[in-house]
């Protein structure tokens, strides 16, 4: 079955090489991914302070056969080693790039009166190019109080289809380790099974 995910990239709280290490990492992704028999495409990006770069990237990819691995594979931080293409003089050559997984919920999914959103404002790479909107969300499922938000792009809309994505991973996680547990305590009352005290007893053969 196809499934879909998405890849955010994100130069964190980096200089501007991180930023240009994300349009790398970006093309990268696409370039493994269809090498790879995956569909790919950028679907969101958010330009940085220089020309040819972006504070974050939106990649959704999609198939079935590997797909699960191919994201599990980019997921966390990311070196990029190069010389700095603004700054030729600095020593530094290591540029780090954060990836996080995520499955895209549609609003649908949920109903509006489960959840509670607020907004707030965020401030961009250290502390620099400061909203003057509120354009960071955090989400509440009321019903479980579980929480998700999203802070690092400068469109609200694009935050809260992220923290939608993000609170739908919490749950289904929730989901799990419940599930988790039940399995558990059922394999715990078996092995605590009273012997030798029976309410009733059956003779084979009567």
């Amino acid at each position: 079955m196809k499934q879909e995910y998405w890849l955010q990239i994100t130069a964190g709280k980096g200089p501007a090489e991180c930023a240009w290490a994300v349009i790398q990492v970006t093309e990268k992704v696409l370039e493994e991914a269809a090498a790879s028999g995956l569909e790919a495409k950028t679907i969101e990006i958010e330009p940085g302070p220089e020309s040819g770069t972006a504070l974050s990237a939106i990649v959704s990819i999609s198939g079935s056969a590997g797909l699960q691995s191919f994201v599990n594979g980019w997921q966390g931080t990311i070196l990029w080693i190069a010389r700095s293409p603004f700054r030729p003089e600095h020593k530094r050559k290591n540029w780090f790039v954060g990836i996080e997984v995520l499955e895209p919920v549609e609003d649908t999914r949920f109903d509006t009166k489960e959840l509670k959103w607020e907004t707030m404002r965020a401030s961009g790479p250290g502390g620099q190019h400061v909203n003057r909107t509120e354009s960071a969300v955090r989400v509440t499922h009321l019903p479980t109080g579980i929480q998700a938000s999203a802070a690092e792009e400068r469109s609200q809309h694009r935050n809260r289809k992220l923290a939608l994505a993000r609170l739908a991973r919490k749950l289904a996680e929730i989901g799990e380790k419940q599930q988790a547990d039940a399995r558990d305590k059922r394999w715990r009352a078996h092995q605590e099974l009273e012997r030798g005290n029976p309410v009733r007893t059956f003779r084979a053969g009567s």
